[in-house]
Order: C-alpha cells, then structure tokens, then sequence
C-alpha cells in the first residue's frame, strides 16, 4: 500500500497505488532526473516552523503527522520522510515528541525541542541531489526519557542507523553516547556518495531497548535535526542561501560605516576594523564548510574557559605547528586543544586538510575529532583525550609506563589496523605521509590511535603515485619518496616498519650517542637479521617475551623498510602476518634499503645532535621542505648519491657511495 501527498490541501492521503509520475523514480533503481537539482537540505525533525541554525544553515519544518505507514514529500520535492509501524495503544499519535528545556552541548538549542520518533522504521530521503561526495549531519537528544534517579530513567531507546543501505551505527543509544545525560545534544557526521541524484537515510528499530517504560509508545528511533551538504558544493539550497547572506551582510555593514562616516573618523575607523575581522571570518567559514561539510564549531569563549585562558600548566606538549592544551569543555569532557602557531608557514592548508581528512573517517585506532574554532587569531582543532600521551614518551621518556611484550606487540597491531582503514576501507585513500612515534597516542587502555594528519594527502585509486614536494620527519622517509618525490601508501608502510623497530628496540632509529655501528637502528636490524641474530634487536628491558612473536614482528618490519615500494607488503596483508591469519613472506635481504640520501644525514646531525628528542624532531619538517624547494632552484645542484647505512658491524652495503671521498 502507498501514500500519496497532496501539496495542494497538504494532507496524506492512504490509497492502493503508485507514488505520482515526478516520484516514480524512487521505485526504480533510476535517478531522479526529472527533479531540481540540489546540493543540500536541512531538517527540523517534528519542527513547526523554518529556524536557522548556527551553522547559517535553513532548517525546514517537518511536522507533518505519519500514523502507521505514510510518507510525506515537500512541495518543492527536495526531501521526503517515511514512517512504518504502529505503537500499541500510544499516548501520542502524532509520533512527534516536545519540550521547552534548554540543551547542552549545542547553540541551537531551539532545534531540539522536538524530535520525531518512529515504532519501527524511519527513513529520511534527498531527491535531485547532484552526484558527488556528500557529508551527513544527524542531531539527535534524549528528551523523554529523564537522567534522574526516578524509574522512569530506565527507559532505552536502541536503534541502527543506515544510510544509502549501509549499516553505519548498530544498537545506537543516544543517552549511552551522552554519557547518560538527557537533553544534551549528540552529533554523528558521515562521508557518503550520492550516485542515482539520491540519497537514503533510515533509522530502524531491531527490537532491542525497552518498549512500555516509563509509558507505551515512546520507544525506537528518534531524531532531533539532519543536515546534508556536499563537499564543495556550487548549486542551489544552503550554499547559496550563505552565500546570499553574506553578501547582505556585507552590503548591510557598508552602508552602516557610510551613514556613521560623518561622526567622526574614530567612528569609521571601528567600524571598518570590525568589518574586515567578521568578513575574514565569514570567508573562513564558507571554505571550512566547502572543504568538510559542517564540523561541530566551538567558540573562542568557550575554549579560552576549557584551557583555563591556555594556562602553561595545561600544555600537554608541542607538535610540529603548535602547543597542545588539555582542557574541560562545559559538558564535562576532558578534550585536548591543537592550537596553530602563528609562525607556522603552511599552518592554514594544514589545518583545513586535518579537518578534512579526520571528518571523513572513524575508526577505533584514529583519534577522534571532536570540533574546531576558527574565531581566534590562531585555528584551533579540539580533540578528544587520550590519557597515556604519545608513543614516544611511552618509549623514550621517562615516565612509569613500563611497557611490556604484549603491550607493544599490540600497539604495533593497533597503529597496522588504522593505517590498513586509512588505505583500503575508507571512504576514500588517504596517504598519512607523517607515521612516527610521536604522532601515535595511547588511551587509558594503551590503546593506540594515529594523530596529526595535517600532512595527509588523498589520491584515487586508478593513481600509481602522487608526485609531490617532500614532507614528512626525518628517519621515517622512505627513499623512493625522499629522493624523487613519488608518493604511495607504501611510504607510510616504510615509516610504519621504522616505527615497529622503535618500539621493539625501545630506542629512537637514530642515536647520536651511540657507537658508529649502532647509530641507526634500520641498518642494526637488517645486520642482525643476516647475522641471524634478530632477536638482539630488543629492548633489554624486555624481561619476558614471545620469542617467535618476536621473530614475526621484526621479519613484518624488516618487509615493510625494503628498498623497493612494490615489494612492501600492503597494510593489510601486514596485519593478516601479525595475527598469523597468513605466513610471514620470507625476508629478501637483497631489497634492504641500503642507503641514506646525503642530505639526510647531514640534516640528521644538524637535528638531532644539536638537541634532544622531541625539540630535534620539531624542526624536521621544514628542513625538509627547504631543502626540497632549493634543490629546485636553477644552479643548486645538491649531491644525492646514496650514503651506506651504518650498520651493527662494519660490513655495510655501499650502493656507489665513494667513502673515501667523505
């Protein structure tokens, strides 16, 4: 049975037959090529009236009642909503629940004062939609079932979320994902492809969560708002309603300072100051939601509050572009708070394509973004919290972690798996560029989680290679990238082997205080490992071990640091060898990667003799980048003739270096 919507009395309508000619496209696997085309909408689930919301976008109301099984479609046919099922018995028949409360953890609180509830299944649906990659926004808040210590706070509501058929959240609970608070605010942002001008979006009940409690028919999904907008949209719907706005805006202002230009120059003076900052703002704004849809924007105030005005005694370290702040934001979460340094060269791109890039994956060895703020003379990126700090402070601080064998052979498992996501699962490849110990974190439960993705580049997959300049940290760099700029995801396989080393030796791959022979841990390994001596490479402090574990993971490494790209193996086969789904490939020691360019160990000695540790590292990255733009200027012609690795006995591979000569 269908039901057929009629914009003409705007009632809905039960009848046996088909939807109407312009709709016929959704019963058939055909785009919609007969609709507008659009490339956004925005929904106030059981709203009554259009509201606009902090992210300049309109919210369209949505209170049409949908009993039993009935859809409703708007008159401009750009969004639709379907309801099946029936509450037994329900006290609320329009299935639309309300309230007057304010709500954490969001500035539109106004959004969620009603949301829109189903007994079984609710699907919303995009029509006309231009193809392309688009981001979905979806708001949800618990406003019927309290967070007080009455029984009616037993209540749970459990659903799965879909969308364009995919199962993207299972047993989803939103006051479990509140930490057990009612009326603050949930967002979940998904990185979806519309093919067929089409898009679907279903929530559904399975059955699980409790259905009489505190009253009948208040139980399965629920949705307060939902948001879609595709990445670098030019069309119609919310971009150019923004774009529009700002430029009433802008008029509006203009003609403000013309007005109160006769008042005096001081007058004038304030007021174009203050349109210059809100105009940059606005252009910030506009290419942020360009480039990744719409992120959770905190303001200034807020994050000045949650570092306590970025107190010294909240930085938790300094990375590359800038200090890291442990801060409390007003819902109680403990967040960390990347801020740009002002002296950062390529700070801006960086940071947009960090946005980018971590909004457009999950997954459990990825940290988290929760947000950023654009307001402040620097950007800031907020990100959750991860107790136990950095692998390389784990590893080569002194703390009182004490890793032990299972710890590090499941960190390196851990740090496999994300990469594994990064170039084979996601939504789209992505290529890190920047694996090093330093950008690896570790939660509560040691648990590894790849960070800093400021450098990270995506490529297609009919791509052989990216030609770029070079980036990344010294002694993570695979040579085929460092010399000659061609970049795959087997550069992050090469970094990722360096750092499997690391964490087994327990020490940095290079040590300037450590005899010749010793100094690089790359060339150590590959020595040991044609020694047949392999299982001296490990941390001493290692009182207990599995030693053919042990074996496994430093022949997985040694695979992944080969000279030539195409025999590392891929991420995925590498975590398939550590968890002994497949054998380890035997190890060609033909293909050890036995050289270092010039350049890089020169650059080695000017940044890590110079310093310590973390400080040394910090600078790597833009003498890399000098180093890569004067190599292109006319008449620089730097030496890059292989140097031989220092290896754990003086019978190193020399691949046409002349030792002599140096």
């Amino acid at each position: 049975m269908n039901h057929l919507y009629s914009p003409c009395d705007q009632t809905i309508y039960v009848v046996p037959s088909i939807l109407p000619s312009r709709l016929n496209c959704l019963q058939r696997d055909t785009p919609c090529f007969d609709s507008p085309s659009y490339s956004s909408f925005a929904v106030d689930s059981g709203g009554s009236r259009p509201i606009r919301g902090s992210d300049n976008s309109i919210y369209e109301p949505d209170d049409a009642s949908l009993p039993v099984a009935s859809y409703y479609v708007t008159d401009s046919t750009r969004w639709g909503v379907s309801n099946i099922g029936r509450f037994m018995d329900p006290s609320n028949g329009s299935y639309i629940i309300y309230t007057s409360r304010q709500f954490t953890n969001t500035l539109d609180s106004e959004l969620f004062q009603t949301a829109r509830m189903s007994p079984s299944s609710l699907r919303y649906f995009g029509i006309g939609l231009k193809n392309g990659m688009y981001s979905v926004v979806l708001q949800f808040a618990e406003i019927f079932f309290p967070d007080d210590e009455t029984w009616k706070s037993v209540g749970k509501r459990i659903f799965n979320i879909y969308i364009q058929g995919d199962l993207k959240e299972t047993d989803f609970d939103i006051k479990k994902q509140t930490n057990g608070k009612s009326y603050t605010v949930i967002q979940r942002q998904y990185t979806v492809e519309v093919m067929n001008n089409f898009i679907d979006i279903h929530l559904f009940w399975a059955g699980k969560g409790t259905c009489c409690i505190p009253e009948q028919g208040f139980y399965g999904p629920s949705i307060s708002a939902l948001s879609v907008s595709s990445y670098g949209s030019n069309g119609e719907g919310d971009s150019g309603s923004q774009r529009n706005s700002t430029i009433s805006r802008t008029g509006l202002v203009v003609g403000v300072v013309v007005c109160v230009a006769v008042l005096g120059f001081l007058a004038f003076a304030g007021a174009f100051v203050w349109r210059q900052k809100r105009r940059r703002l606005e252009v910030e704004m506009e290419e942020l939601f360009t480039i990744v849809g719409r992120p959770n924007i905190f303001s200034y105030g807020e994050i000045k509050s949650a570092t306590d005005s970025f107190s010294l005694s909240n930085i938790l370290g300094r990375g590359g572009y800038g200090p890291v702040y442990k801060g409390k934001l007003l819902d109680g979460r403990i967040v960390a708070v990347k801020q740009l340094s002002s002296t950062s060269h390529q700070g801006k791109k960086e940071f947009m394509t960090e946005i980018a890039t971590i909004s457009a994956v999950q997954h459990r060895n990825l940290v988290k973004l929760h947000g950023c703020c654009i307001d402040s003379k620097t950007p800031l990126l907020v990100y959750e919290y991860l107790e136990q700090g950095s692998l390389d402070q784990a590893i080569f601080g002194k703390t009182d972690l004490n890793l032990d064998w299972r710890t590090r052979f499941e960190i390196c498992v851990g740090i496999a798996r994300g990469l594994a996501y990064l170039h084979e699962e996601s939504s789209m490849r992505i290529v890190h560029r920047d694996i090093k110990a330093s950008n690896v974190l570790l939660d509560a439960d040691l648990n590894p989680k790849i960070s800093d993705f400021g450098l990270a580049r995506h490529y297609k997959d009919s791509m052989t290679h990216l030609n770029t300049g070079v980036a990344g940290t010294l002694g993570y760099l695979a040579p085929e990238y460092a010399m000659m700029g061609h970049l795959t995801e087997k550069a992050d396989v090469f970094a990722f082997g360096v750092v499997a080393l690391e964490i087994l030796a327990g020490r940095r791959n290079f040590d300037d205080s450590l005899e010749e022979d010793e100094k690089y841990l790359l060339g150590c390994a590959w020595h040991l490992h044609e020694s047949q001596r392999t299982l001296e490479l490990l941390d001493s402090k290692l009182i207990e071990f599995d030693e053919e574990e042990a074996a496994r993971l430093i022949n997985v490494a040694l695979l992944c640091t080969m000279g030539l790209p195409q025999r590392r193996p891929p991420m995925s086969k590498v975590v398939s060898m550590l968890t002994e789904d497949i054998e380890v490939t035997d190890v060609d020691t033909t293909m050890r990667p036995s050289y270092v360019p010039e350049w890089q160990v020169r650059s080695f000695s000017s940044s890590y003799v110079s310093g310590s540790g973390s400080s040394a590292q910090q600078s790597s990255r833009s003498q890399i980048s000098a180093l890569s733009s004067s190599s292109k200027k006319p008449g620089n012609h730097r030496d890059t003739s292989p140097l031989a690795l220092s290896p754990c006995s003086s019978g190193g591979i020399d691949e046409g270096a002349d030792s002599g000569s140096r």
